[in-house]
């Protein structure tokens, strides 16, 4: 089997794409590429058996509602207390949700922080997938399945925070070394000096990782019926 994860971001520079090629004695990393333009994405997609994809697939049934109505006029809006929980339903997906409750993570809202721009190259993503037939069930059922490298990690007891970023390079080590040890079965080969200097290349070889969870059914997932379009 072959899996690949992808770290997107809004733009090639901070997108990485790693491939996974499974074997009965473990997993070696065949394949990185960091920076990654859309033709790298596609390609990783179209020959891997599944692929994580580090961003949000949709948006918010709630928020997706409430922009069409307020298109048409002025939408009745909640007062005192039950604003804040209205705002919330609006900025966080059921998904979202499942993974607070799951390891006390906030994801990033898809519809208030900046990585709606990564969202919406996702879904131009998605779209040219679908275009060459490939199925894109946000569910993640098809050929692509949204992960969070950062909740993996912490799942798995493995160090999880604060190795973003050119200037936390030793967190990022302690990370790969931590990775590495509880996996064992793991090849980084050509590959590991990369995972070492770029939090971008080390998130798409965990994204990959969960990819093969999710491809034999042991990751944790969120309603499939709201996930079928909020991802």
């Amino acid at each position: 089997m072959r899996t690949a994860g992808v770290d997107l971001a809004a733009e090639p520079d901070g997108t990485a794409v790693a491939i996974l090629t499974w074997a009965a004695d473990g997993a070696e990393v065949t394949g990185l590429v960091c920076p990654a333009g859309d033709d790298a994405v596609l390609a990783a997609v179209r020959g891997a058996a599944k692929t994580g994809i580090d961003c949000p697939l949709g948006w918010p049934e709630a928020f997706v509602s409430f922009v069409g109505a307020h298109r048409a006029g002025p939408v009745p809006v909640p007062a005192g207390p039950a604003d804040r929980a209205w705002r919330r339903g609006l900025a966080w997906r059921h998904t979202d949700e499942v993974v607070r409750a799951a390891t006390g993570l906030v994801p990033l809202s898809v519809s208030a922080d900046r990585i709606g721009h990564t969202a919406m190259r996702c879904a131009a993503l998605q779209a040219a997938l679908a275009a060459d037939g490939v199925d894109v069930d946000r569910t993640g059922a098809g050929a692509i399945a949204e992960v969070y490298p950062a909740a993996s990690l912490k799942l798995w007891g493995l160090p999880w925070r604060g190795y973003k970023t050119a200037r936390n390079r030793q967190a990022l080590r302690a990370v790969v070394d931590g990775l590495l040890a509880a996996a064992p079965w793991l090849r980084l080969g050509e590959h590991e000096a990369v995972c070492r200097r770029s939090d971008h290349a080390l998130d798409a070889v965990v994204a990959a990782l969960a990819a093969r969870a999710v491809a034999l059914g042991r990751a944790t997932t969120a309603d499939r019926g709201v996930a079928r379009t909020e991802g």
